[in-house]
């Protein structure tokens, strides 16, 4: 096995065809196949499954997705101490969260740990940013989920093992025009917003997931965009809009927006940070990552 053929491995298992990890990897498509061809004719079994809808790993291709990333944790590693380089600790995060949450992470981690050599990557996809941390491209994501299990929110993880730790919370509020029909009203349940107009961005947008569990299937649909373009239609009436509290804070105070009074537990993310739990290219980065939470 050699690592360039393991990293191609990882590409595939990411991006699901070789098309994309040939795109991912700067390659050429044939490149990608051959690789993998010699590395399951190395191995003597094959690694995927092949489907006109993509690739997926075999029970041989699942067990060697664990010893790969070891392996090239390795010899990165080994890269390092040879070159006496400065720990490198490439964070990534969801662009929502980049402005408001993410200095004050980079800041403890700095004040912290201060020998590390940190990189920010911003994305406004969630599976962009979790497949980079499955592919070993990033050490560690902040993403948006609610509470439980990693992923409850609603959106597929890659198929490698990880961790998170919750860093804050981060307050929903449901918001509407001042003359919204039910602006006045004391104190809302699910029932009474049967029928009302919610705005919304792309399916995969994590308010829209808080939405769907918050209010079901009780309330319309209207795509719109994105945090910006939801909130400026909301102050046009145009329908109420599920967003991050420090997102519509301003408006708020000067009454362009209302906050519909709905009274539920789930008006609230959590910001997480997500690394794989079974690779530590950083020494102690575990530890560092709960500290920053404390």
């Amino acid at each position: 096995m050699e690592l360039r053929q393991l990293r191609t491995f990882e590409a595939v298992v990411a991006h699901h065809t070789v098309t994309d990890a040939a795109v991912a990897l700067g390659l050429a498509p044939s490149s990608v196949s051959e690789q993998i061809r010699t590395l399951e004719k190395s191995l003597g079994v094959p690694l995927f499954d092949r489907a006109p809808r993509g690739m997926t790993l075999t029970a041989a291709g699942s067990r060697l997705l664990l010893w790969s990333r070891r392996l090239l944790d390795q010899a990165e590693q080994a890269r390092r101490e040879v070159v006496d380089a400065r720990p490198r600790l490439r964070l990534g995060a969801l662009e929502t969260i980049a402005a408001t949450h993410v200095p004050a992470v980079l800041a403890r981690l700095a004040e912290r740990r201060p020998e590390l050599d940190i990189s920010l990557h911003t994305d406004s996809a969630r599976d962009g940013l979790l497949n980079s941390v499955a592919t070993g491209e990033l050490e560690a994501v902040m993403i948006l989920d609610t509470s439980g299990p990693l992923g409850e929110l609603g959106f597929n993880l890659p198929p490698v093992p990880l961790d998170f730790v919750d860093l804050e919370d981060v307050p929903l509020a449901l918001v509407a025009a001042p003359a919204h029909p039910l602006a006045m009203e004391n104190a809302l349940t699910r029932d009474d917003l049967r029928g009302q107009r919610l705005l919304v961005n792309a399916p995969a947008c994590s308010f829209r997931l808080a939405g769907e569990r918050l209010l079901g299937p009780d309330v319309e649909r209207i795509r719109t965009g994105g945090v910006a373009v939801a909130r400026a239609c909301a102050e046009r009436g145009l329908g109420m809009a599920l967003l991050p509290e420090f997102a519509v804070r301003d408006e708020l105070d000067s009454g362009s927006l209302v906050r519909l009074p709905l009274d539920s537990p789930a008006l609230h993310l959590h910001l997480r940070v997500v690394w794989r739990a079974d690779r530590e290219a950083v020494p102690g980065l575990r530890e560092v990552l709960y500290a920053v939470a404390a």
